[in-house]
């Protein structure tokens, strides 16, 4: 802690407030439907120029999570209600704000039997519904591992599947509540498996004692499992009981690691100190579904090239 006392935030980490009319009124809406979004919840830093852009990033299952992520501001207890409700207000208020793209993501529910999956489910169905041309992002917890789970989340064809990584294998366990990193490599995997034209997505919280060989490591693991999108930023301490902030990482850095991020073959990377996992979640979707269907594209091209180089040799 002695460490965490004497390290100053630098003057290139600031925050832009913007609390104007959008701001208050996505703030009274979400009340005044009961709803939470894990832009308050987590605290997150860009919650000023997201709401002020009326975008949100909505948090269903409640707001009390069954893990302690050491990392997480988000309320820990023992959840008491399932609102099966839920899912048609999150639509009528993404509806009310006109989105374009909207992200979906929740506390952990270890208490359920699916984990919540059929929640997520009737969620994007129901924004769907009201919204067919809205794009519809989940960023879904591990579902301790259950593959029938993942299996309903997948079938609801949401336009992107989001599960954070959040870190690297060595500080894994002491970050985080119950995740594993290799059941978080497993998940992603099986997502594309299961949906091999819809991206997925990961993100790497920086500034908690990670080494750079480790990113990069962490980097290949998520491209070996088809990774399409990768968001790294900044870890801030939400509270003084939270994980301590072991250094802040210079933008430089996030540079040089968007660099070698792209040079992996992630279709597109978001670096910066204050990305968070669904900051410009729009442009990363946009990003990736353009270069995925220009690889099935060239790969069609490449299949008859060489269909009719086998057609030519007989």
């Amino acid at each position: 802690m002695k460490q965490q006392e004497t390290l100053k935030k630098p003057d290139w980490l600031r925050i832009k407030l913007a609390t104007d009319g959008n701001f208050a009124e996505i703030k009274d809406m979400m009340r005044s439907k009961t709803l939470h979004t894990v832009c308050e919840e987590a605290r997150c830093p860009n919650i000023y120029e997201c709401w002020a852009n009326r975008t949100a990033t909505f948090m269903i299952l409640g707001d009390i999570c069954t893990r302690a992520c050491r990392f997480c501001a988000v309320k820990t207890g023992m959840p008491t209600e399932l609102d099966l409700e839920e899912p048609e207000r999150v639509a009528e208020a993404a509806e009310q704000m006109g989105l374009q793209h909207c992200v979906v993501t929740s506390v952990a529910r270890d208490d359920l039997k699916d984990g919540g999956a059929s929640i997520f489910a009737a969620t994007v169905r129901a924004i769907r519904k009201r919204m067919p041309f809205c794009r519809v992002e989940v960023l879904i917890p591990d579902f301790l591992g259950n593959k029938e789970a993942l299996q309903i989340v997948m079938d609801a064809n949401p336009d992107i599947l989001n599960h954070n990584v959040e870190t690297v294998e060595r500080l894994s366990d002491r970050v985080r509540a119950k995740a594993k990193y290799s059941r978080t490599m497993e998940l992603l995997r099986r997502a594309k498996e299961m949906k091999p034209n819809i991206p997925t997505k990961s993100s790497i919280m920086l500034g908690v004692g990670e080494e750079w060989d480790e990113i990069l490591q962490t980097m290949d693991d998520l491209r070996a499992n088809d990774v399409n999108i990768l968001t790294l930023g900044q870890y801030l301490q939400p509270t003084p009981n939270h994980l301590p902030i072991v250094r802040y990482v210079h933008p430089d850095e996030f540079a040089k690691l968007k660099e070698e991020g792209l040079k992996r073959g992630f279709r597109h990377v978001e670096s910066a100190p204050l990305v968070r996992s669904s900051y410009h979640a729009h442009e990363q979707t946009d990003s990736a579904h353009a270069a995925i269907a220009a690889d099935n594209a060239q790969a069609g091209i490449d299949r008859e090239v060489s269909s009719g180089a086998c057609s030519s040799s007989m």
